[in-house]
């Protein structure tokens, strides 16, 4: 069993196989697949895809680098499409100060207003942060301290760029970590340090489908078929079965979104 915790697989880029890619990523023992939203209109396409798929479930958010696409009943929007059963975390949320494609002071108040979504529907968030580790960091501290329940998941930060330090503060917190297809890059030393160090009961793992496809296929679309290609580099890393890590993040990412646990 792997759960390919992130996958933006309702993108132009599958029109032509969606359900090829599917088809494949269950021949290569994916069991559960995070379709994560970008802005209303993908977020209601996840939706779709998880309702007409029983193995995909579906985040619904607005990416930073779309925040500036959000308008006044949005919100109220994503609430009403969380909602639904098949809706399991808010998210991709957060900031991104490398592309700036959204303006920083609007990327903050969109973040703000979904997590603060998140909390009043006690749901998990999964988090984007580019560039911008010191305002993602406080910004989620300050999230975290009134709500109740200690020992709680929070959500997780996706493909995570941070050193070891920075993710045990996260995890410290109720966040997991989830690595990608990046960990396979010869050049991503930190990461393999993130994988050797990391508690395996706070890892997740992803494939951001299309973007970081792992290196036997750079170069190529990224699709939840790659995610063994994950598993087995963080196995190499750690010095353990590929099949523990496969299970132990499948269970992380059961327990975090809460899905059903066949």
């Amino acid at each position: 069993m792997i759960i390919d915790s992130h996958a933006h697989i309702d993108l132009a880029d599958f029109n032509k196989d969606r359900d090829q890619v599917i088809a494949r990523a269950r021949e290569q023992g994916v069991s559960g697949i995070i379709n994560v939203g970008l802005n209303v209109e993908s977020s209601q396409a996840s939706l779709k895809l998880a309702r007409d798929y029983p193995d995909i479930f579906a985040a619904v958010g607005f990416h930073p680098n779309e925040a500036f696409r959000m308008r006044d009943g949005d919100l109220s929007l994503l609430a009403e499409l969380v909602k639904d059963s098949r809706a399991v975390a808010i998210g991709e949320i957060g900031l991104d100060f490398y592309r700036k494609s959204s303006p920083p002071q609007r990327q903050l108040e969109v973040f703000g207003g979904q997590l603060d979504l998140a909390a009043e529907l006690g749901l998990p968030v999964i988090i984007h942060c580019r560039q911008a580790h010191k305002e993602v960091l406080n910004i989620l501290t300050r999230w975290v301290k009134p709500l109740s329940t200690s020992g709680t998941e929070r959500g997780v930060i996706h493909c995570f760029s941070g050193d070891v330090k920075l993710a045990h503060h996260y995890i410290e917190m109720g966040f997991l970590v989830s690595l990608a297809g990046s960990v396979t890059y010869p050049s991503a030393l930190d990461l393999v340090k993130l994988a050797r160090e990391l508690p395996l009961d706070k890892l997740l793992v992803e494939t951001d489908s299309p973007f970081l496809t792992p290196q036997l296929y750079r170069g190529r679309r990224n699709e939840p078929s790659y995610i063994p290609l994950v598993v087995n580099r963080i196995a190499q890393i750690r010095e353990i079965p590929a099949e523990r890590v496969a299970q132990a993040t499948a269970q992380n990412a059961i327990r975090l979104f809460r899905l059903p646990n066949s």
